[in-house]
Formats: structure tokens, C-alpha cells, sequence
């Protein structure tokens, strides 16, 4: 068999894959091709249930090819190979699998179908969805497209998970957006988790749920940016009524992001309190020229995130709760109903800490994680209580609280994590315990 050929996967509605379907795919430029001057011996398709990515060579010359998933060569999400320069956790990797936004009455899956049945009927049958698209990604897709400056703290490997020098594990659903423009998309929203080295408390985990949207006017349509700016805030002002179920008082504030200008930031005033709800705006001429998009056309995109809206909604108090498997917690949620949560225990916590000086290899974030990947759900927050400077050296002090969602602990196994905490962040880390 001298060439292959593939005919179209069957796919779910959430990818759409109307403009996609091979035997058609792009090059690294953005250019169409066909496979008929494929050796079969050269091409691979590797399938995860919905969507594809692909890698081949043409007879005359080496040439990448991607479909309008990936822009890059194929990267298997596996334990199995991940490679030595990594910086994900086994534990990271396992969550890649949970996928809670596609759980039916999961609380982060109602809101997710609330968002994608506003946007439609607002605008009916323009915008594609996707909620499975490929969790790593290419630090051009992540970050260079999007014009994220190379000194921003996001490109650091203390604050991103790092597959190799070139690949990532999203940090933002925005990650897919040129990718998705270069296909010849113009209107999509897509929800996904994302992953971020951070801090430990009720409101911040290594993984959470993002939505983003992007909507291109052709040229063909009005370009005052007067009007975009319209059109995207009259969108998002009826999506937070929906979202909320009454009419919410509203406010704008500009914001600052790299691949929007104007942009602005959502506010609702809820219990007496303004919330920040989401950031958006229009996107830069250079994030439009890395899609391939016509210079006469322009576009609005937002973001927001699922957990901290959720929690608002349906009142629920610690985010780690979203990845309990209790019953108590999921049963009281049905699809296409916003209910308050409510507690079934309150388990007591336990606090233990932990001193040592600070070597050269220490950063807070690899500490958050090193504690994370060793108690796991039983940690709930970590706080810096004390920092002492002698002799050019810097000692910290932090509380470490541990308090199970689904059951008591006992004294002897928060010792025993404790101890291993202790153990390994001097071995890892490199610090001197006090």
C-alpha cells in the first residue's frame, strides 16, 4: 500500500469537526494538504475517545502535520514515558484523566451546559463547541502566539507544568485559540481543565476548569470597534443573568492581559460584595495574525473559570470537594439545576509545622507540591507563619492544616504524613530542617 487514506472519525458534538475532517490537514503553516503523497509506513494517528493528532513525513521532505487540534509533532500523555527534564507529578497525571466538566451532574458539567446553551441561543448555530480537546500543548500555542512575554512568571517552570522544553500542560483553555483560528474557525467556546503550579488553600488546586469563547467579524461586517466592544459585553452581561437567574448589577473595569487590548474585566455585585467574574476583551492584531486571520477582520474573546463560579452558585465551600467521589457530595446535584450545597460533616482539622532555612533550590510553589503529592485531599491549607533572616540565610515556618472532606483522620496518620513531608522536602528540596 503505497498511500493512505483515512476517511472522517466519528465524533461527538463537541468537536464539530465539519471543517476538519480528513482526509484534509494543515501543515506547521497553516497550509492544507491532502494525503495522497503519503507512505503509510510514516504516518500515525493516535484516537483518546474524541478527539486526534497526528504526525507524518512527505515523500520529498520532512514535514509536520497537524490537524486543527495540535500544531505539534505527537506527544503521548503517559506516565510511562514522561521524560526526565518533567516536571509533572504522577498525581498530576492521574487528574488528566478525571475530565469533571463531561460528568453528567457534576456541578462544573451544569454550568458547562448552562454556558454552551446561553451562547447558542444567542447566537444560533455560529459557534462551535469543544470540551475534549488534547490536555498538552505547545509552549508556541500556550504562550508565543498569545504574545505572553518570555519573562512571564506563567513560562516559569515553578509555576507551569512542563511535558519537555516544548510541550505543557495547558494552563489556559486560550491555549487552543490560533490553533482552532488557523482551521478556519470563527466562532467557538471551548471548556477544559487547565493545570497551574500554586498555592494551597479552599479557592486554589494544580487543576481547575476554564471556559473560553472567541467571535470574528469578517470583513464583511462592521469594523467599529465601538460595536465589538458592544456585542461582546451585551453577550456576557445576558450569559451572567442566565448564569445567575436574575438581573445581577454590573459593572466593567479595565483589565490587562496579553493577547487582549482594550480589555475588561466582569463584575457582579453578589451578597453585598462585587465578584470579579471574568476578563475578556478584544484580541490583538498579533494573536489574529498567528490564527492566519484576514487583516481586515477582528474578533472579541473571553475567559472565565468554572470552580470559582461554582462555588458561588452552589455554595460550596472548599474546592477540593469538586473531586470527591462521596456520594454525599454528588448526589445533590441533577443536571440543568443550580441547588446550594449543603454540608453533610465538619470534620475537625489537624495542624502540624514545619521550619527549616532555605537552600538555593527552594520556591514556594515545588513546596506546595511537594506537600500536595504526599497528603494529597486530607491538606487543606498551607500558610507561611514566620520568616527569620541570620547570617545571610532565611528560615521559614509553615502551618500545614489537614482536614479530610469525606472522614476524620487520626493523629497517627497526619504523623506519619508529616513525617514523610519532612523527609522529602529536605531530600528534594534541599533544605535544613529546624
Amino acid at each position: 500500500m503505497s498511500s493512505l487514506w483515512l476517511s472522517s472519525i466519528q465524533s461527538s458534538r463537541v468537536a464539530r469537526f465539519e471543517a476538519f475532517l480528513f482526509p484534509v490537514v494543515w501543515n506547521s503553516k497553516g497550509v492544507r494538504w491532502g494525503f495522497q503523497q503519503w507512505k503509510s509506513r510514516s504516518f500515525c494517528v493516535l484516537l483518546n475517545r474524541k478527539t486526534c493528532q497526528h504526525v507524518g513525513t512527505l515523500r520529498t521532505k520532512q514535514l509536520p502535520l497537524y490537524c486543527c487540534l495540535s500544531s505539534e509533532a505527537v506527544v503521548r500523555l503517559n506516565t510511562s514515558e514522561l521524560p526526565a527534564t518533567s516536571n509533572i507529578p504522577p498525581s498530576i497525571l492521574e487528574k488528566t484523566k478525571e475530565k469533571l466538566h463531561l460528568l453528567p451532574n457534576h456541578p462544573l458539567h451544569i454550568l458547562k451546559t448552562l454556558i454552551e446553551k446561553s451562547i447558542e441561543e444567542m447566537h444560533p448555530r455560529e459557534f462551535s463547541f469543544y470540551d475534549d480537546l488534547p490536555q498538552l500543548v505547545s509552549t508556541k500555542d500556550c504562550f508565543d502566539d498569545l504574545l505572553v512575554e518570555l519573562n512571564h512568571p506563567s513560562r516559569r517552570y515553578t509555576d507551569t507544568y512542563y511535558w519537555d522544553e516544548k510541550h505543557v500542560l495547558r494552563t489556559h483553555m486560550t491555549a487552543h485559540d490560533t490553533t482552532l483560528l488557523r482551521a478556519g474557525k470563527r466562532a467557538f467556546l471551548l471548556t477544559g481543565d487547565v493545570y497551574r503550579r500554586d498555592s494551597i488553600d479552599k479557592s486554589h488546586y494544580p487543576v481547575f476548569h476554564q471556559v473560553d469563547a472567541v467571535r470574528i467579524f469578517d470583513r464583511n461586517t462592521s469594523q467599529n470597534e465601538d460595536k465589538i466592544i458592544a456585542d461582546l459585553k451585551s453577550t456576557l452581561e445576558k450569559l451572567a443573568k442566565n448564569l445567575f437567574q436574575s438581573d445581577m448589577e454590573i459593572r466593567w473595569v479595565d483589565g490587562e492581559f496579553p493577547f487582549t487590548y482594550p480589555s475588561f474585566e466582569m463584575e457582579v455585585l453578589w451578597n453585598g460584595s462585587w465578584l470579579e467574574l471574568l476578563g475578556c476583551g478584544l484580541l490583538k492584531r498579533g494573536v489574529l495574525d498567528a490564527g492566519q486571520v484576514d487583516k481586515d477582520s477582528k474578533g472579541w474573546a473571553f475567559g472565565l473559570g468554572l470552580e470559582r463560579l461554582a462555588m458561588v452558585l452552589f455554595d460550596i465551600p472548599d474546592i477540593r470537594l469538586f473531586w470527591s467521589k462521596d456520594e454525599r457530595f454528588l448526589r445533590q446535584f441533577r443536571d440543568g439545576e443550580i441547588t446550594k450545597f449543603k454540608p453533610y460533616s465538619k470534620y475537625p482539622s489537624c495542624y502540624k509545622d514545619i521550619t527549616f532555612w532555605l537552600s538555593e533550590k527552594f520556591h514556594e510553589n515545588a513546596f506546595y507540591e511537594l506537600v500536595r503529592s504526599i497528603a494529597g485531599d486530607t491538606v487543606e491549607q498551607v500558610t507561611l507563619l514566620d520568616e527569620f533572616h541570620r547570617n545571610n540565610k532565611t528560615s521559614h515556618c509553615y502551618r500545614i492544616v489537614y482536614r479530610s472532606m469525606d472522614r476524620s483522620l487520626t493523629n497517627d496518620e497526619v504523623d506519619e504524613i508529616q513525617d514523610k513531608i519532612r523527609e522529602e522536602v529536605a531530600r528534594r528540596l534541599q533544605v535544613t530542617l529546624r
